[in-house]
């Protein structure tokens, strides 16, 4: 049978079959109960608003329908028959090129500048791409060449015809024109506003209605940026004013992206938009703020915690996102070895005592607070927690902000928290002596307290409590364990492909086997060509045994301390990073970057 010239369930559910991505069963099913589906995606997905769009953002396409049967790819383990699957093999039977879109990688005005709007949506097209001329377009329906030529034609343009899954078009159609339409309508305004440098430039007082005409677009630009920051998993949000120009960059799993450059004149709009959000004071600008929103995405709440600080071209703001989803885990999914999820559950059950977890900023130390103190949050316990500022705000905690600037400190909190009857306490970070001798007062008055640290290691820490002037005798009375703890970058799962490591890497991670295999991602569609997809945690664990606390209580060096906690089983990030690349959970390059 020839490949289909027409975009119908039948056509693309018959290639499928013929492919081997559905069997005579499954093809049978989708032809029996496709026409059915296809109303109730219709029904499910397009409320009032959604039906007065164009015709083609309201369709549901072939892939879409019968990627929701959520089928076996017949001969693989469990891996389901997607949409991007679907698509990748039209694209085949069509003789296209495959394109999975990355919204990472797009830039704002290729795929503003060259197609109308109502046009792109209605045809579902997009540009993704301009080089040398040539502008790449990804379509949702392969045989619909019409358009293109309509629209090579009508803007005089060499077109380059890439597909693209319907969804991945969809999302950047109203993400990125949302954006831009709302920058280009705040450009104008602002285009058109007092000039400082000319101290007798007119001045005309905008009534009521312009103001928030002028506000609307900004407002809008600001809220397409949070969705798609919620959209792309983004753990912050960095806008930053240059010399000409504003740089907005996300960071995903880690590591920054750069998304969009506005008009410097937009800067100081948007950031007033984000200031007014997390009640800032919109006057000062000379000093650093600290603020925080709450939104909701996909009918879960989102916490962001904004921090503007004034640097050579303005103010730039960080917005810190916290999904529920990532900040509260159940702990056996974090990432512990059996050992060390073991321990740390110990550490938890005990009466009273303290719990430190250390490691860098951005290493997951919230995460592993607040996933603890969920797990122990019950109706009969009462947990305080003492935060700078709050991260996340929880109804099952009683959560207490510091707020330096009128005497609130983590010590005042401290001396006067133990009157709230508490039986388990969070401390944010300990920084300082008072600090460090509350909590141990908390601790030795027959509380739980759970803090963090900025340490290396979990052997180290006892030496920075050391400094911090606690005395060795307190230390070995209060301290019940240590978690130490990085987040490594996963290996995607769809682009995974063996190696063998060189003698010098082996060397270098003190490995004694000859020949070593490791896993390392290629780069694909899934993992926008980086070979990672998601983090995991590693977690060094030290246990505050009695010859451990002998050894503190003696004032005994670091090099004492970890040499008796190796004895005692202690398993050093470095090794639990290898045990990981040895798995396959990540790679040689992630060790060494994250464990050095």
């Amino acid at each position: 049978m020839p490949e289909p010239k027409k975009l119908t369930l039948e056509n693309v559910a018959h290639l499928l079959e013929r492919r081997g991505l559905v069997s005579q069963e499954q093809l049978a099913d989708v032809l029996k109960r496709g026409r059915a589906q296809e109303m109730r995606l219709y029904s499910q997905h397009h409320s009032g608003a959604i039906r007065r769009a164009p015709a083609g953002a309201e369709t549901v396409s072939p892939a879409e329908v019968i990627a929701s049967f959520n089928l076996e790819i017949p001969g693989t383990a469990g891996h389901l028959l997607g949409e991007d699957t679907i698509t990748e093999a039209l694209a085949a039977a069509a003789s296209l090129p495959y394109y999975k879109i990355d919204p990472l990688k797009l830039d704002l005005r290729v795929v503003t500048d060259y197609i109308p709007r109502p046009f792109a949506l209605r045809n579902l097209i997009v540009a993704v791409a301009e080089s040398s001329g040539v502008v790449t377009v990804a379509v949702a329906d392969p045989f619909n060449e019409s358009i293109i030529n309509e629209l090579a034609t009508a803007r005089r343009l060499e077109i380059r015809r890439v597909l693209s899954s319907k969804s991945d078009i969809l999302k950047i159609l109203r993400e990125f024109y949302g954006f831009r339409a709302s920058v280009l309508a705040a450009e104008a305004e602002a285009s058109s506003a007092m000039d400082l440098g000319n101290l007798e430039q007119f001045f005309r007082i905008k009534g009521q209605q312009e103001l928030e005409s002028t506000d609307t677009h900004v407002i809008s630009a600001v809220d397409f940026l949070l969705n798609y920051s919620f959209d792309q998993h983004a753990s912050d949000i960095h806008i930053e004013p240059k010399r000409e120009k504003s740089l907005i960059r996300f960071r995903i799993d880690g590591v920054m992206h750069n998304i969009h450059v506005i008009p410097k004149a937009l800067h100081a709009p948007i950031v007033s938009r984000i200031k007014m959000l997390s009640r800032m004071d919109l006057a000062e600008k000379r000093r650093p703020q600290d603020g925080r929103i709450k939104t909701s995405f996909n009918n879960k709440d989102m916490e962001l915690r904004v921090s503007t600080v004034p640097v050579a071209f303005g103010e730039k703001v960080v917005i810190r996102v916290f999904d529920p989803d990532i900040l509260l885990q159940d702990l056996d999914s974090m990432g512990f070895y059996p050992r060390e999820m073991a321990l740390y559950n110990s550490f938890l059950r005990r009466p009273n005592g303290i719990i430190l977890v250390t490691g860098p900023t951005g290493s997951g130390k919230t995460t592993t607070l607040y996933s603890s103190l969920r797990s122990l949050s019950s109706p009969e316990i009462n947990i305080v927690t003492v935060e700078d500022p709050i991260e996340m705000v929880m109804e099952e905690f009683n959560q207490i902000s510091v707020q330096q600037a009128i005497g609130v400190s983590f010590d005042t909190i401290l001396r006067n928290i133990l009157r709230q009857d508490p039986d388990i306490i969070m401390i944010g970070e300990i920084r300082d002596r008072e600090t460090a001798e509350n909590a141990v007062q908390a601790a030795l008055t027959g509380h739980l307290v759970l803090s963090t640290l900025h340490t290396n290691d979990a052997a180290s820490t006892i030496i920075r409590l050391l400094d911090l002037g606690v005395p060795p005798f307190l230390i070995s009375a209060t301290v019940l364990g240590i978690v130490a703890q990085r987040l490594i970058r996963k290996i995607c799962p769809h682009c995974k492909s063996t190696r063998t490591l060189s003698r010098d890497e082996c060397d270098y991670l003190q490995l004694n086997k000859k020949v070593v295999s490791v896993w390392e991602g290629q780069g694909c569609k899934e993992c926008r060509g980086t070979g990672y997809k998601g983090r995991s945690g590693l977690f060094e664990v030290l246990d505050m045994n009695d010859t451990m606390k002998a050894l503190v209580s003696s004032s005994a060096g670091l090099a004492q301390v970890v040499a008796a906690a190796r004895q005692g089983g202690l398993t050093t990030l470095r090794e639990i990073g290898i045990n990981k690349m040895l798995e396959g959970v990540t790679t040689y390059e992630e060790v060494i970057s994250m464990t050095g």
